[in-house]
């Protein structure tokens, strides 16, 4: 897939004020220190598009991009480590929920995991509570660059034994990426474009 148009179209905390359209929307979501932004606009080949920041949890919105007109890449706020008040992560986790759970233009959600670390508790537990709500998820590891290539593979494997030891039968889909090298951009489109041009063939969207 080739990104012609990458444009902001609104942001907001209520799911009932997401476009309206009937476009398959994309989710992106992960610890509030896992790259997010630098990976949307890498993806999207415009370093201005999602907002960067040295600061955690910069993200407090439901964030819309329209794709190419046809479909939509969301930008979710993260999920902890971010130095907000709990009154305020509160509101995260509600909005992140309702989304999650109403929105019916959802088509995928992409789980962000910073590759550096183990296995974490919170992000092991967001992919259970996706899997358990039959939201259909992939899981895009970042920073690969900030780690050996011998040892990619070793930690992808602690994380699909972390999940295999749980509720997961098997491993979701997954990438392997990097904001700086552009590692991973061509296959996240292509799955994308693929699952859109089923979608569209099928008409079979909202």
């Amino acid at each position: 897939m080739k990104i012609n148009t990458a444009e902001f179209v609104v942001s907001n905390s209520d799911v009932a004020k997401c476009p309206n359209e009937p476009l398959p929307e994309y989710a992106f979501i992960g610890r509030s220190n896992v790259g997010k932004s630098s990976l949307i606009n890498m993806l999207t080949n415009n370093k201005n598009l999602a907002k960067t920041s040295s600061k955690p949890g910069k993200t407090q919105l439901i964030n819309h991009f329209k794709i190419n007109s046809n479909w939509f890449l969301v930008d979710l706020p993260g999920y902890g480590y971010a130095k907000v008040s709990k009154k305020t992560k509160s509101v995260f986790q509600q909005f992140i929920t309702e989304y999650f759970e109403k929105r019916e233009q959802l088509v995928s959600a992409f789980v962000l995991i910073d590759i550096r670390h183990e296995p974490q508790k919170i992000d092991l537990e967001f992919l259970t509570y996706l899997g358990e709500n039959g939201i259909p998820l992939s899981i895009i590891f970042t920073k690969a660059d900030k780690v050996p290539k011998s040892k990619v593979n070793n930690l992808v494997a602690s994380y699909k034994k972390a999940l295999l030891a749980g509720e997961w039968e098997e491993m979701p889909p997954y990438f392997i990426t990097s904001s700086e090298t552009e590692l991973g951009r061509d296959s996240i489109l292509e799955y994308i474009d693929q699952i859109n041009k089923d979608i569209f063939k099928n008409d079979s969207f909202v």
